[in-house]
């Protein structure tokens, strides 16, 4: 029998938790059975449990890693308001909508992560709070605190724009919420720094 390092332990349980993320992301949680997830790895279903203690487990981890993810792409973006405009303008765009795989946790599984058990929910509440304290300390670097409602307020607004236009079968009405969705945001963003 082959005894593997650490490294190769550690790189085999980072790349099942990358197909995962995005297997989620494109099929459900519900639809990602963990024969397919560790297929999609390359890996037998027996290996599985070497790396996580269950598929509950492997959804929190994936979730977190993406959110992580999601936070180094808000680097991107450069400070204070321009920044954050930028940012509204590119999760809205069509690009984003039509590629799920490849974006927002949050917009792919949310609803299906409000029926995951209090860890996974927990686990999604804080790397989801890091990113909302991110572009709060982007939007108000002196009290970002003051500034949180209004960034989870303009989160959650963006993931439910983003959501509804997936679902939308006319291209144009899609296209058109996505639009609508950024004049909310910056809106949004208007209101709070005129108080």
């Amino acid at each position: 029998m082959v005894r593997y390092g650490k490294e190769h332990k550690q790189a085999t349980r980072q790349r099942i938790i990358e197909t995962a993320g995005r297997r989620f992301k494109r099929d459900g949680i519900d639809g990602s059975g963990v024969a397919t997830l560790m297929k999609d790895a390359g890996l037998t279903n027996g290996a599985f449990y070497a790396h996580f203690e269950s598929k509950e487990d492997l959804v929190a981890t994936a979730v977190s890693e993406q959110l992580r993810g999601q936070r180094e792409w808000l680097t991107s973006f450069e400070p204070g308001r321009a920044g954050i405009e930028a940012m509204v303008h590119t999760y809205l765009s069509p690009e984003h909508r039509d590629n799920p795989e490849d974006g927002c946790p949050s917009a792919a599984l949310l609803d299906e992560l409000s029926r995951c058990a209090d860890p996974t929910k927990q686990a999604y509440t804080d790397s989801v709070l890091g990113i909302i304290d991110d572009i709060a300390a982007r939007l108000s670097p002196h009290d970002p605190q003051s500034a949180r409602v209004t960034v989870l307020s303009i989160y959650a607004l963006m993931v439910g724009t983003l959501q509804l236009s997936r679902t939308l079968v006319d291209r144009q009405l899609a296209d058109d919420v996505l639009e609508q969705g950024i004049r909310n945001a910056l809106a949004v963003l208007d209101a709070a720094s005129a108080s």
